[in-house]
């Protein structure tokens, strides 16, 4: 009977993640293989489709979670290199019984790893976790399965231009940043109109030009740039494997993730009044007024793209995105983050405004002060108690606050947010006021609970 060991660091609560020849080998692919095949067979299914991104670690991972999986009785769809939300369009359209995506998402080039889906739902936590049990006791099925190329590209290509619905031409520039994403847009924008200018769109493992994260302002300035060059209506960037986007407005300004999900709203509700709108707990205060004020009903989820996915799910919700730039389209579409899809809806949305630019409807959004995502290291076996340490000094305060993910604290100034990070030995905060000095108040609540719970700040 074989049996693995994973690195104690790789199994984490939304994937696996790991560094390539340190904590990440193909032993390792080849398990998870056969301990997600082990669980595809044992919920009574056989199919599995799986994809890769550009990561100079990919093909060889692939091949040895193609091999594991084979070995466990599964038939392995190989649907090719690009974004993961082509492997989860390929994991619906084929009706498979299970998905993986070998990518090492907007991480370092010499990192990698794998997402996965189980009978349609968002594969994480706990599931995860069993991954690793079933691998450290051998527990595998057996059986002799089979491995096949089932190339979705064009087919992928196509349902994203399906739901262009713009009225007129734009001049768009995107950022690829040498991603995953690459391939498929140089296709896509052969099929949408206008004028279109893509940088960086050779998929390169090694990121040569700027780290593919559009959350991080440094990684959007040759898209800026040329924006304003250009004259372009709008850019848009993607993260490295496709399943986050970035925006910038003709003026050259970055929309955050809940502006950008106010404009996709707006026009949803005219479709779908009083639909449901979730948005991830970071989300502006101006995210919840302004979908209350179209006439919809704004929820506040848990930050995590499994998560949110699954509260969709549960809820109905047509649409949900998070401050991260995950945007998730269960109208027109089928529930999952994608990116490109959300730039096609996002384009038609613009293309069909009158009157009315990208930059000034940003402008149109009411104008809070805030900080951006702040981090503070502390230990994972620390991280949650902290949380909770402060969570039980609201209450006996009697503050008011949502403590759904973390503490999410109003006060007379704004709010401020604490949060445990799933992925990384962090906590994770931030304030928003409609002042500077209302901000600088929030700011110093914040250090002060921190500053009681033992929490140093950088």
């Amino acid at each position: 009977m074989m049996t693995h060991i994973f690195h104690p660091t790789i199994l984490r609560e939304y994937d696996i993640r790991g560094i390539v020849g340190e904590t990440l080998f193909a032993a390792d692919a080849k398990a998870i293989g056969q301990a997600f095949g082990t669980r595809v067979r044992r919920n009574g299914g056989r199919v599995v489709c799986l994809g890769w991104d550009g990561r100079l670690s990919s093909p060889e991972m692939a091949e040895a979670l193609a091999e594991g999986l084979r070995s466990v009785g599964c038939q392995v769809r190989r649907i090719g290199r690009g974004p993961t939300p082509m492997l989860y369009y390929a994991a619906k359209a084929r009706e498979a019984d299970g998905g993986i995506m070998v990518t090492g998402s907007h991480n370092p080039a010499n990192h990698n790893g794998f997402k996965m889906v189980l009978a349609g739902k968002p594969f994480f936590g706990v599931d995860i976790q069993d991954l690793g049990d079933i691998a450290a006791a051998g527990d595998f099925t057996t059986g002799e399965g089979s491995v096949v190329d089932d190339v979705v590209f064009e087919e992928y290509v196509s349902r994203l231009a399906e739901d262009w619905d713009g009225a007129r031409d734009l001049k768009v520039v995107w950022d690829c940043g040498n991603g995953a994403t690459g391939e498929v847009l140089a296709a896509l924008v052969k099929r949408l109109p206008g004028s279109h200018t893509v940088l960086y769109g050779e998929i390169d493992g090694r990121f040569p030009n700027h780290h593919p994260d559009p959350t991080e302002p440094h990684n959007l300035v040759a898209l800026q740039d040329r924006v304003l060059a250009e004259g372009a209506a709008l850019g848009i960037a993607f993260d490295g494997d496709g399943d986050r986007l970035g925006v910038v407005d003709g003026e050259g300004r970055i929309l955050w993730g809940d502006q950008i999900l106010v404009i996709l709203a707006e026009d949803l509700l005219k479709a779908r009044p009083g639909a449901t709108i979730i948005a991830d707990v970071k989300a502006s205060k101006v995210f919840f007024d302004e979908v209350a004020r179209m006439g919809g009903h704004a929820v506040m989820g848990r930050t995590g793209h499994s998560l949110i996915k699954t509260q969709m799910a549960e809820i109905g919700a047509p649409l949900a995105g998070e401050m991260s730039g995950h945007i998730f389209f269960a109208d027109r579409y089928y529930g999952f983050d994608d990116a490109l899809y959300a730039a096609v809806r996002l384009l038609g949305i613009v293309a069909r405004w009158e009157r009315e630019t990208l930059a000034h409807r940003r402008d149109r959004l009411p104008h809070m002060v805030n900080t951006p995502e702040m981090r503070f290291e502390c230990p994972d076996e620390r991280k949650f108690a902290v949380v909770a340490e402060v969570r039980d000094r609201l209450l006996a305060a009697g503050a008011k606050f949502s403590a759904i993910d973390g503490v999410r604290v109003d006060t007379e100034d704004g709010w401020w947010l604490l949060r445990a990070s799933n992925t990384q030995a962090v906590l994770v905060a931030r304030c928003e006021a409609e002042s500077a000095e209302g901000l600088k108040a929030l700011r110093a609540t914040l250090a002060a609970q921190l500053a009681q719970s033992g929490v140093t700040q950088g």
